[in-house]
């Protein structure tokens, strides 16, 4: 650590790594093991990747001129979902074989995922650690086997970039140049991360948020430019079925409608599900705009909105939470001498990593038929996410009383409070 400001460096955090030989010569050889099973694995059962497969196929529909919204592929006759603005970034895929494109998506979701953790260290004050590189080596190691992310891997999904491009993008200062913009790129690629936006808006800062919509129309624009058959299609026809994307009712979908589906044993819940989702998308936003106004936290507003959106949106497969990375990492932050907060560490770890929605029974329509005492195992991501927009809430019931008693300064007049020094 420098003396004068306190901060850390990849010079300095990088000759302490290599000072320990020992200790990245093991980090090393776990990362190594934990991908040799993975490879293991991959032998017995070989990995799908059937997402990747669209990608592709957008990418060379997109290529081609093809009918980009009228394909489907794989043994499941998947079809594109995403924007057209998507379909262009996929065009390199069509560039190499099946064979080694999947070779490609495993190494780049593997860098993706240590970049990740990288982020959430920043973003959680464990600076230290977001440069240490045996930390590093042996959290992507660990991280691997997280359900969510080692579901991206299986399904050779983007979502490890896109959470890397929206953490990098609001882990930036604010007033830093274009703060928001790469927030905007990610909702063009997939529309979820449009909620973002929302949150800059409701925190007041508005022009990280106009800047955030100013990159979103930018990847509509380029979409339209390229391909304006399919932009017109997808804009005002296919972003409304959400059939397309699969059965809300499956153990996959880990959101909210997914929950009360299953509880309610009804394919299609309507007004049931619709009215507790705009009260959830208010509540988390609420949540989120007080945790960054009255604790000065913006990692964890970020976390708050990454939750909301994972909740209210139709269907969240269990890959989209992925999140859970940045979500344990700053957990892992306030531990320190607190066993109750090592002991919730642990419980939330070991719900992200036990794959409980595996265990229940879900072939055919099972999954509609799941028994009361099933429910907390089939849906356990969305009830751990309400509980953590909850806790939130209560937490922040009182803005924080300064030193001396008195009333609490304005947030403007505050010190920031850095996440690594908050209660």
């Amino acid at each position: 650590m420098s003396a004068v400001d306190g901060t850390w460096t990849w010079r300095r955090t990088w000759a302490q790594s290599i000072a320990h030989p020992g200790r990245l010569a093991l980090a090393t050889a776990l990362l190594l093991a934990s991908f040799a099973g993975f490879w293991v694995l991959y032998q017995v059962q070989p990995l799908p990747m059937s997402d990747m497969a669209v990608y592709r196929a957008e990418g060379a529909a997109a290529a081609t001129g093809g009918d980009l919204y009228g394909f489907t592929v794989t043994k499941w006759n998947l079809p594109a979902t995403y924007p057209p603005f998507a379909a262009l970034l996929f065009i390199p895929t069509t560039w190499l074989s099946l064979g080694t494109l999947k070779v490609v998506c495993v190494l780049v979701n593997a860098a993706l995922l240590a970049l990740l953790i990288h982020l959430s260290c920043k973003a959680a004050g464990l600076r230290k650690a977001a440069h240490t590189a045996p930390f590093l080596l042996a959290a992507t190691a660990l991280g691997l086997w997280l359900e969510p992310v080692f579901q991206t891997f299986v399904f050779g999904q983007v979502n490890l970039a896109l959470t890397c491009l929206v953490l990098w993008d609001l882990s930036r200062p604010d007033g830093a140049r274009f703060k928001g913009f790469a927030t905007g790129i990610a909702a063009g690629i997939k529309l979820t991360p449009a909620i973002f936006a929302v949150y800059l808006l409701v925190t007041g800062r508005v022009k990280a948020a106009c800047t955030a919509l100013a990159g979103f129309l930018v990847s509509v624009l380029l979409g339209w430019l390229v391909l304006p058959g399919a932009s017109i299609e997808f804009w005002t026809r296919r972003m409304f079925e959400t059939d397309r994307v699969g059965k809300v009712w499956i153990v996959d979908n880990q959101s909210l409608q997914g929950l009360i589906t299953r509880v309610l044993h009804q394919p299609e819940p309507g007004l049931l599900w619709a009215v507790p989702a705009l009260l959830t998308a208010a509540a988390g936003l609420w949540a989120a705009r007080r945790i960054f106004l009255r604790r000065g936290l913006d990692g964890w507003g970020v976390l708050c909105t990454a939750v909301t959106a994972l909740l209210v949106s139709p269907i969240s497969w269990s890959h989209h939470w992925v999140w859970c990375v940045p979500l344990l990492i700053a957990l892992a932050a306030h531990t320190r001498r607190n066993p109750w907060r090592r002991a919730l560490l642990a419980a939330v770890t070991v719900a992200f990593t036990a794959r409980t929605m595996w265990i229940v029974p879900h072939t055919g329509d099972l999954d509609l038929r799941v028994s009361w005492w099933q429910q907390p195992f089939a849906s356990p991501y969305p009830l751990l996410g309400l509980a953590l927009l909850a806790a939130v809430v209560w937490w922040t019931r009182r803005p924080p009383v300064p030193p001396g008693g008195g009333l609490p300064a304005p947030r403007a007049a505050r010190e920031p409070v850095s996440p690594s020094r908050a209660v």
